[in-house]
């Protein structure tokens, strides 16, 4: 009796042993199964499913799930879900939106509490000051450094537009702004709520600190009319037109468009209300206007496969065949050359002296590796640098056709974005497909800055900004403007 009693006692911790060693494993299995059909369910999802957790890069501890987000603030894992679930808050666009939205934040109250910032590592007003005495750094070096570190000090503020439209100054958002040669006047493409865009000019030489107001000037004739690429033409006087490439719509080609600043404002003595004058160029990704005397009254533009040089006086047009399609072009101003940037990343110039028919009209060759996005040649034209959409900025030296400098931190994929040098300055502009606004150092490609958009990060909101050192004319001060959304801002010395 006593022996059966103590079998069977045995017997049972032995089965309650093995009950708990099978619930364990079963739920090894059923956890390692849903593991797996997650795995399989993100595999089904196409692209949008990350492979792995994108939370796990600062804390090593906590494992890696595929399928699964680790949220260190509620110390738990969420499945993930394919992107095109809207209902679904967790996937991997919301999750990258939310990180760069939380740094972007941190970035602005950094700037705002941070007063006193350093371009440069151990280069502070007393270190600079120090060792300019020392004999440390020479005049050029001095006065390089003190510049950059103005530029690290630059405070935003807020511009106050004021227009015949208030109303349409709260609903129009920003597309571009470019500033003038003299950098008294913005020309700006606004996007209107019911579609297209309207054009206008805003006149800087009110903007004076502390009060930043300046005076938007429209023409409300002139809208609905996608904008491709715009820059600043000389016919009757410096800047006296605005050359615009225009996309059709419905049964309307594209074409492109001189715009007299007339139109908009008077800005110099003797100005008369001009025409407009529009050339049927249908598909124009960019163009350029020539203040080369050898191609005088000219513009170009950049087409599918084909370069168009037309004088607007005459009307003659030369025609000039290539492999890809054109998205920059900048006319040299000494040598008779048009510099070009295609989608294929070649980057050539065209000896203006030669015919469209003849051979040899290709006069230097450079390559990148993506699509060149814009195209800048430096004052004594020995010099390009150039940007493309995988985000690099190089510096070419046209004798040797070498690149002998890179700025490292852009970032872009697939967007056309312009590219500011300002030699005066010796500073690199550009801003990114991130919204961040950065600034290098043209000398030695070092980054000094990085300035956050003051508005959520948005592919639809990448601001548009123009540098000067001397912003509202002659008597200007250095600064930044920066239009996003609505707002126009203004980060000076």
């Amino acid at each position: 009796m006593h022996k059966s009693s103590w079998q069977s006692r045995r017997h049972g911790r032995r089965s309650h042993q093995q009950y708990s060693w099978s619930r364990q494993h079963g739920s090894n299995e059923r956890y390692n199964t849903g593991a797996q059909e997650c795995q399989q369910d993100a595999g089904h999802g196409g692209d949008e499913a990350p492979s792995t957790s994108s939370s796990t890069a600062g804390s090593s501890s906590v494992p890696d799930l595929p399928g699964y987000y680790f949220d260190p603030e509620k110390n738990r894992y969420f499945r993930l879900l394919p992107g095109h679930n809207n209902c679904n808050p967790l996937t991997k666009e919301s999750l990258r939106h939310k990180e760069m939205e939380s740094k972007r934040l941190q970035l602005l109250e950094e700037e705002d509490k941070q007063r006193k910032k350093i371009a440069r590592m151990g280069f502070n007003a007393s270190s600079l000051l120090q060792k300019s005495k020392l004999g440390f750094l020479n005049v050029t070096s001095y006065c390089r450094l003190a510049h950059e570190l103005r530029l690290s000090c630059m405070e935003r503020k807020k511009v106050q537009i004021q227009s015949s439209d208030p109303s349409a100054l709260a609903s129009d958002r920003f597309n571009l702004i470019l500033a003038d040669t003299n950098s008294d006047r913005l020309f700006t493409v606004n996007d209107v709520k019911v579609g297209g865009s309207k054009y206008g000019i805003i006149s800087l030489r009110g903007m004076k600190t502390p009060t930043l107001r300046v005076h938007m000037h429209e023409n409300l004739y002139f809208t609905n009319r996608k904008v491709n690429s715009v820059c600043w033409a000389s016919l009757n006087h410096l800047d006296s037109h605005i050359l615009l490439c225009l996309m059709g719509i419905a049964e309307t080609p594209g074409c492109a468009t001189l715009l007299p600043a007339s139109l908009f404002v008077s800005s110099h003595p003797g100005d008369r209300p001009g025409m407009l004058c529009s050339f049927r160029i249908p598909g124009a990704w960019s163009c350029a206007w020539s203040l080369n005397i050898q191609a005088n009254n000219c513009f170009s533009t950049g087409l599918s496969r084909r370069v168009l040089v037309t004088n607007v006086v005459t009307g003659h047009r030369r025609s000039f065949g290539t492999s890809s399609d054109v998205l920059a072009q900048q006319f040299a101003l000494m040598a008779p050359l048009l510099f070009n940037g295609c989608r294929s990343g070649e980057i050539f110039a065209i000896d203006l002296r030669c015919h469209n028919q003849g051979k040899g009209w290709k006069a230097t060759r450079l390559f990148h590796d993506s699509a060149v996005t814009s195209v800048q040649i430096l004052q004594e034209e020995e010099s390009l640098m150039a940007s493309d959409m995988a985000g690099k900025i190089k510096l070419w030296d046209l004798r040797t056709t070498k690149c002998i400098r890179q700025y490292e931190g852009h970032v872009n994929e697939y967007a056309y974005l312009p590219l500011h040098v300002h030699e005066e300055e010796e500073i690199v502009v550009a801003v990114g497909q991130d919204c961040y606004t950065r600034i290098w150092s043209l000398h030695d490609g070092h980054l000094l800055r990085t300035i956050p958009s003051p508005h959520p990060t948005s592919k639809s909101d990448i601001p548009s900004v123009a540098f000067s050192s001397r912003l509202g004319g002659f008597r200007g001060a250095p600064g930044l403007l920066m239009a996003v959304q609505q707002d126009l801002y203004c980060f000076s010395y």
